[in-house]
């Protein structure tokens, strides 16, 4: 008896079935992760020093990020959503709502090109602050999407370890990681004019050396609380060290705290496959329901039932004794 396999006609009756159940659109329920962030860069001064490299030359660490994000956003499934929003001061501003990646990437690779310091509007960098803000600005959208705040951690003015923002923000209530950006070495700050134009870098004397509390001053919100709390060990790069604030480094040891104090996670961007497996981390992932296209594999299928017997008559040419 000639195996089923083996009848032509059988194989050209199921072939043609699939491909009429193919026209059909059938699709198939289940369930697949996806991701849906606000991401916001620190557009701040400190984050024009070029303590990175790209294409072998040394690069700004807004360029840094900006390449990285550029290259991970082909690695976020279809179905994700992603917007944009910049820090400076003391705020996170949302420039647009998360949209769907696949259908407006070149959209978003278009809009992160032009997101530069020219868009500071005032030449403070109060990161708990900026994290803060972006954790309100997220939950304030529908779906509270997920925060991936990029920075280097610098605070100008600086902090006291002592006195530091307070806020009740309930830690994990908004999901995210804290990318931190450059090299922990300190580097001078170029200074630019409003143009993004180089006039050199800040001098020790343009830069406030000190914390506002140990100069007797007010903070930049009215009344706003403070920690009391005595220093932590983990935020040693955290408080002022005067004759060097005109300096920039890496301030790991404090973005490993905020993010702790916040229930993010904290990862250190090296390349943009580090910050792909961040941004698509378990812990974000979001399980949605969606239909599966099935056209493709019916189209395969009915290709195989086609193909199958040719594919063995070749194999059995080229492989002696088969």
């Amino acid at each position: 008896m000639t195996p089923w396999w083996r009848s032509e006609r059988l194989r050209l009756a199921l072939a043609a079935l699939l491909l009429v159940l193919g026209f059909a659109r059938p699709t198939l329920p289940w369930k697949r992760a996806l991701f849906e962030h606000v991401v916001v860069l620190d557009v701040t001064q400190s984050m024009n020093v070029e303590d990175m490299q790209l294409d072998g030359k040394p690069a700004a660490r807004l360029a840094f990020a900006k390449r990285a994000l550029h290259e991970a956003l082909s690695e976020l499934p279809c179905g994700s959503r992603l917007g944009w929003a910049i820090f400076t001061e003391y705020r996170t501003y949302l420039l647009y709502t998360p949209v769907e990646v696949c259908a407006n990437r070149a959209e978003l690779r278009a809009s992160l090109a032009g997101l530069d310091g020219r868009m500071a509007w005032s030449g403070n960098s109060e990161i708990a602050k900026g994290l803060h803000s972006s954790l309100q600005v997220a939950k304030a959208l529908p779906g509270t999407p997920s925060v991936v705040f990029i920075t280097d951690g610098h605070e100008a003015p600086p902090l006291h370890p002592r006195h530091r923002p307070h806020f009740d923000d309930k830690p994990g209530e908004v999901a995210g990681v804290l990318v931190g950006v450059g090299e922990l070495k300190p580097a001078p700050i170029p200074k630019l004019d409003p143009l993004g134009r180089r006039l050199g870098f800040w001098a020790a004397d343009e830069v406030a050396q000190t914390d506002l509390r140990s100069q007797g001053r007010g903070a930049s919100v009215g009344a706003e609380a403070m920690t009391e709390e005595g220093s932590d060990p983990a935020a040693a790069g955290m408080g002022a060290t005067p004759g060097t604030e005109h300096l920039s480094g890496l301030h790991e040891p404090y973005l490993k705290l905020l993010a702790a104090e916040n229930g993010l996670a904290y990862r250190r961007l090296r390349d943009a496959r580090g910050l792909s497996r961040a941004w698509r981390d378990e812990a974000l992932a979001r399980p949605v329901p969606v239909q599966g296209d099935l056209r493709l594999p019916l189209a395969a299928l009915a290709a195989l039932l086609l193909l199958a017997p040719h594919a063995l008559a070749l194999a059995r040419r080229l492989i002696p004794g088969r």
